[in-house]
């Protein structure tokens, strides 16, 4: 185990490309409560915190905390019924993926976004089963940031910091690496790869691959 990786992944922005979904959806959301729809370029500045940042971001300050849930379910259940269609995995991903996995890399999924929807993207885009855990936004107490899922990723795989990664596309990713002591990959497609400029990962990536040959090359 000592010389075994631990690649943690981001889920939008980072494996699929879900911004037009997304999008769609805050906006169902939004003519829903009245309000005016948003730009794509917006709603991708807004995800990234878990789905209640996002409804919130989205109907801005002056909503109230009554209004906010409500929308939150109206979006939830939206979503859910148009979650693919139109998301799909970045180009690179799946081959780099199945090469790690047939290289016995530990992969695990990390993100802000509801477990049961990660799940169902992941196991529907047909890549859910090489990971050994896909952990959401509602599996821990605090969302990334806070290294609570690196830490318990990194226990139930047994693979110490030193050997591991957290791979996403913004400095939320970033800092979440920082907080528990791991490398930070930043990718340089997705959502809000503008945010590196002030949370720098360690390395970059042009596409999957790269990590891939990265991790398989020592």
């Amino acid at each position: 185990m000592k010389d075994r990786h631990l690649l943690i992944f981001d889920l939008d922005g980072t494996l699929i490309d879900s911004k037009l979904d997304l999008a769609a959806s805050v906006n169902a959301m939004l003519a829903y409560k009245g309000r005016p729809a948003i730009s794509l370029e917006t709603v991708a500045e807004y995800v990234g915190n878990g789905a209640p940042v996002l409804v919130r971001r989205a109907l801005g300050p002056e909503a109230s905390e009554q209004e906010v849930e409500e929308s939150l379910l109206f979006f939830l259940d939206y979503y859910r019924e148009h979650m693919l269609d139109a998301t799909t995995l970045y180009p690179g991903v799946r081959e780099a993926l199945a090469r790690l996995h047939a290289a016995s890399t530990a992969m695990a999924v990390l993100t802000n976004k509801p477990w049961r929807f990660s799940q169902a993207l992941l196991m529907r885009l047909n890549i859910g089963r090489w990971f050994f855990r896909i952990y959401g936004g509602n599996s821990f107490a605090d969302k990334k940031p806070n290294p609570v899922g690196i830490e318990t990723l990194m226990s139930e795989s047994g693979v110490g910091a030193s050997r591991t990664t957290m791979v996403g596309d913004s400095a939320v990713d970033v800092r979440t690496a920082r907080n528990a002591g791991v490398t930070a990959c930043g990718c340089r497609w997705g959502f809000q790869p503008e945010t590196f400029a002030s949370d720098p990962p360690d390395f970059y990536i042009d596409d999957m691959g790269e990590l891939a040959d990265r991790v398989l090359g020592e």
